[in-house]
């Protein structure tokens, strides 16, 4: 089995800062694409930046400049560095990632449980 963690979320007062951490553990043979997802009360969930495993990233356009991704192949780990936090910025943040746990298997997608961000203004 599979599981991504999640970690870091909390309170934190516009302009502030947060890190978020995910590790993959379990039995994982490779990992393609890390992502980092949230959801805003009453809104769809949306992605907010994506790593490949060669290290390419890619942001949404609400967070360019403030946000980082960043990964660690070693310790299967992604990590979304949140700067200049705004309070638009609140949701529930989820990673995602395309694993294969044995070389016989194809790819799956695996989904965190969430950790809320809060920013209050």
């Amino acid at each position: 089995q599979v599981q991504l963690v999640e970690s870091g979320g909390g309170l934190v007062q516009a302009g502030g800062s947060l890190r978020l951490s995910c590790t993959a553990s379990g039995r994982i043979f490779s990992i393609n694409a890390m992502r980092w997802y949230r959801q805003a009360p009453g809104k769809q969930r949306e992605l907010v930046a994506v790593i490949t495993s060669g290290g390419f990233t890619n942001y949404a356009d609400s967070v360019k400049g403030r946000f980082t991704i960043s990964r660690d192949n070693a310790k299967n780990t992604v990590v979304l560095q949140m700067n200049s936090l705004k309070p638009e910025d609140t949701g529930v943040y989820y990673c995602n990632s395309d694993l294969r746990s044995s070389a016989n298997l194809g790819w799956s997608a695996y989904w965190g449980q969430g950790t809320q961000v809060t920013v209050s203004s």
